[in-house]
C-alpha cells in the first residue's frame, strides 16, 4: 500500500494540531497514560502510523515494553492500575460508537470521573477525540507507519 499524499502539511493544520496538544498537555495527565490511551484507540481503528507513534511516545515517556505489549488485552492482565483501566475503558467506549455500540455509558464515565478531576478528564477526552481524528485521516490518505511527526 502506498500513501496517497506526499506533500508537506498545510502550516495552518500544523498550528491547529499544536494548539490541540497544548490543551491536552495543560490537563496534567501523565504522558505515559495519554500514550496508552492513544495506542488503544489506534489499535481499535487499525491505524499503523498512530500505533507506531504512540509506542515511540510511550517509550520516550518511560513506558515498559511489557505494558505496551499488553495494551490490547489490558482487561486480562495485571499490569494496569485502576486509574489506567478507567482511562482505557473510556478510550475504547468513545472510539467504538458505530454500529449500535453503546458508546460511553454512565458506568464507564463514572469510573473515569472517580479517578480524574475535570481538567484531567477533559484532557483524556480530547486525547481520545484527537486520536480518532488522526486515525481517520491516516486511514483515508493511507499514511504509512514509521513516522513520529
Amino acid at each position: 500500500m502506498e500513501a496517497r499524499m506526499k506533500g508537506a502539511m498545510n502550516p495552518d493544520l500544523g498550528t491547529a494540531i499544536q494548539h490541540l496538544y497544548k490543551a491536552i498537555g495543560a490537563g496534567g495527565v501523565d504522558r505515559r497514560l495519554l500514550a496508552l490511551v492513544h495506542l488503544r484507540a489506534s489499535q481499535i481503528n487499525g491505524c499503523g502510523p498512530c500505533i507506531f507513534a504512540s509506542v515511540e511516545s510511550a517509550r520516550k515517556a518511560g513506558e515498559t515494553e511489557e505494558r505496551l505489549h499488553h495494551v490490547a488485552a489490558w482487561r486480562e492482565t495485571p499490569f494496569f492500575s485502576a486509574e489506567e483501566r478507567a482511562a482505557l475503558a473510556l478510550a475504547e467506549a468513545a472510539t467504538r460508537i458505530q454500529d449500535g455500540a453503546p458508546g460511553v455509558t454512565d458506568d464507564i464515565w463514572d469510573a473515569a470521573a472517580d479517578h480524574f478531576d475535570e481538567a484531567r478528564l477533559s484532557a483524556i477526552v480530547l486525547e481520545i477525540a484527537t486520536t480518532n481524528f488522526f486515525n481517520r485521516i491516516n486511514h483515508t490518505i493511507r499514511e504509512q507507519a514509521g513516522k513520529t511527526w
